[in-house]
């Protein structure tokens, strides 16, 4: 019987699946002035056909017979250790003697016999992000002395840096996203202020443990793991077109190509290690250190020269294609509408004010690329990949910072003159529909009276940023700025509490508490306090299952919230009241004042429309009017004008249906 193709490959699969195996492909000196490097390194170890293969070029400069002492270590323990004379050895000739030169094609797939195999536990297959290290003495025969070292990370192919993962969290970030804007048009907005605020706060979570992975600190394989799957928040995503453009622009405007990942065949990558070793020139010459954002790069398959015009480039493209949706839906509404083929009355705001909307989007889309864009920028500056790029880290970072802080002061202004004037923040950032429109999304998610706290928000995220990107040389000085950093957010949080409600505020508080771990943790792993490697194996399994909980935990609140957005039918009703006085501004209900509120309005001197006539506030503003003559101000946040007596800013008038 014939099998199929489909079934020969589905066992292909599951064959590759089930095989077992320990490999490593970087091998690193691990004594200063090491007498041998490799420029290309693969062991292959598998214990199902019982063979060791190797194919290794280098460089020795030692001339002698040898022993080859060699340990292997598994999260500080060593597992194993035998010393072996290649003269004795067959497999191992071409080394007895060792001869000064270049060895190339040293290469061997030799058998293992069955007790060294059983020596290796089980579970080392299976344990993602394996912490494994195989070291090489290289000793003279007669008198022991060490003539060279090689280290070499071991691996078992499993991992969590998954772009399934990635890709899964991604899209069910930019959902929930989109059920916020759902619910705004459904006129939730409540729900849709109470979506967008968390799942913004889901994504500067993700941004920090993406900042984690770009430090300088040497952290064990699972924290590089692990973080590298949301490197796509800082714009790290890699597209083959997008690389070619990448390199093409670096060398239209001056500059050099990184030709990294197209030399691996001979070059030796390796990722730095917590201690500093001494090297020979020639082995600078043939093996590349890579940390920080190096790392994430190549790990990313990015050259480090391209790192920036990608994320640069990702920016770019996000904000011009939903400003293309937006309004391509805008105009898809109108010819429904005219087709008689959708209510007039349906998307009425959007298709009136998507103006509006469209900016408040773009300031949204700016604020959650700011830290991207600041960490790209600055590292950019300590690069000079190109001419071009450099001028292009200017003009974007000018762009995002200038945005973004002359919107926080002007809501801080606005929410001063406010208390000044009506003796509440709230009244003018609520009650006026342009400023509601305009910078609602820097405030909406805070209360009124501490409005500005996006300020220090602003602050923090752009000096953690600078840290990033600046100091990529030393780990130690970027683990101490996170933890000052963020432990000064949690407490001011704490203090605080500055968010809209309880629940806002307990999302927020928890998402700093677990950044402050991950700083702490950042901290002892960055050689600042000489850990064991065992105690450093434990961290780093600490950090993952923390943020993988975590994560897993935030992403299906959300996603409960999200859909709670959609399907519920008043999903406002799920929310406690905002600890301000917004909401004494607003009526969502019926935009018609009724006889007493308008005998109210009389007696305090004010307009059919809640106006005092000497309100500078809306001089001359009239409300339009939708398909139902109903007054509808804010076709973003659904306020409708109905602000209380200044006497009283607490009282709610205007509050009919």
């Amino acid at each position: 019987m014939r099998l199929s193709r489909a079934a020969v490959l589905a066992a292909g699969f599951q064959y590759a699946r089930a095989v077992r195996m320990i490999e490593s492909t970087s091998l690193n000196p691990c004594m200063a002035n090491s007498s041998f490097t490799a420029t290309f390194f693969n062991v292959v170890f598998t214990p199902d056909n019982a063979t060791l293969a190797y194919n290794i070029n280098g460089e020795s400069e030692v001339s002698a017979y040898v022993t080859l002492d060699i340990q292997v270590s598994g999260y500080g323990y060593d597992v194993y250790h035998k010393t072996l004379d290649p003269c004795s050895d067959p497999s191992l000739k071409g080394v007895c003697p060792m001869s000064a030169g270049s060895l190339q094609n040293l290469r061997s797939n030799a058998p293992l016999p069955a007790d060294a195999i059983k020596q290796v536990p089980n579970a080392i297959y299976y344990i993602p992000d394996l912490d494994g290290k195989v070291r090489v003495w290289i000793n003279e025969t007669d008198d022991r002395r060490p003539l060279a070292c090689v280290e070499a990370e071991l691996r078992n192919g499993k991992t969590v840096n998954q772009k399934g993962v990635a890709w899964a969290i991604a899209v069910l970030t930019g959902l929930c996203l989109v059920s916020s804007a759902i619910a705004s048009g459904r006129g939730h907005f409540s729900t849709s202020a109470h979506v967008a605020a968390n799942i913004l706060s889901i994504l500067n979570y993700f941004q920090a443990q993406a900042q984690i992975g770009m430090t300088a600190v040497h952290t064990p394989p699972i924290i590089r793991a692990w973080t590298q799957n949301f490197q796509w928040s800082m714009g790290i995503i890699r597209v083959g077109f997008l690389q070619r453009m990448a390199t093409w622009y670096q060398r239209a405007t001056g500059g050099k190509p990184a030709m990294l990942l197209s030399s691996l065949s001979t070059m030796s990558v390796h990722i730095q290690k917590r201690s500093n070793l001494g090297s020979s020139s020639s082995f600078d010459a043939r093996v590349k250190t890579v940390k920080g954002i190096e790392r994430v790069s190549f790990m990313a398959g990015i050259e480090a020269t391209n790192t920036f015009f990608t994320g640069y480039t990702m920016f770019t493209v996000v904000l011009l294609l939903v400003s293309l949706l937006v309004v391509l839906f805008r105009y898809a509404c109108e010819g429904l509408v005219r087709s008689g083929k959708m209510h007039s009355s349906k998307f009425y705001d959007f298709r009136h004010g998507w103006l509006l909307v469209l900016k408040g989007i773009i300031f949204r889309l700016v604020l959650i690329g700011f830290a991207p864009m600041v960490v790209l920028c600055i590292w950019e500056f300590t690069r000079h990949d190109s001419g071009g790029e450099v001028a292009l880290a200017v003009s974007v970072l000018l762009f995002v910072v200038t945005v973004l802080a002359f919107a926080a002061v002007k809501i801080w202004l606005i929410a001063a003159r406010s208390e000044h004037m009506h003796k509440s923040p709230a009244y003018i950032l609520y009650a006026d529909p342009m400023v509601l429109n305009k910078w609602g999304f820097l405030y909406v998610s805070y209360k009124a009276d501490v409005a500005y706290f996006l300020i220090p928000m602003l602050v923090y995220t752009f000096v953690k940023a600078v840290f990033v990107g600046a100091a990529q040389k030393s780990g130690i000085v970027q683990a101490i700025a996170f933890v000052i950093l963020d432990m000064a957010m949690l407490i001011a949080m704490s203090i605080m509490k500055p968010f809209m409600d309880r629940a806002t505020n307990a999302w927020s508080i928890s998402i700093a508490s677990i950044n402050a771990l991950n700083s702490l943790i950042l901290l002892l792993l960055s050689g600042i306090f000489g850990l064991p490697p065992l105690a450093i194996g434990v961290l780093g399994v600490l950090f993952f299952v923390v943020n993988c909980v975590f994560t897993v935990v935030l992403l299906a609140t959300a996603i409960w919230t999200a859909g709670r957005a959609i399907v519920s039918k008043n999903p406002d009703n799920h929310y406690q009241a905002v600890l301000d006085d917004r909401v004494s501004f607003k009526s969502t209900t019926n935009l018609e004042l009724s006889e007493l509120s308008a005998l109210a309005a009389t007696a305090r001197g004010e307009s059919r429309l809640g106006m005092r006539s000497n309100n500078s506030l809306a001089s001359g503003f009239r409300p339009p009017e939708g398909p139902d003559g109903r007054k509808r101000l804010s076709p973003v946040y659904g306020v409708d004008w109905a602000p209380p007596s200044p006497a009283r800013p607490g009282a709610t008038f205007a509050r009919t249906g």
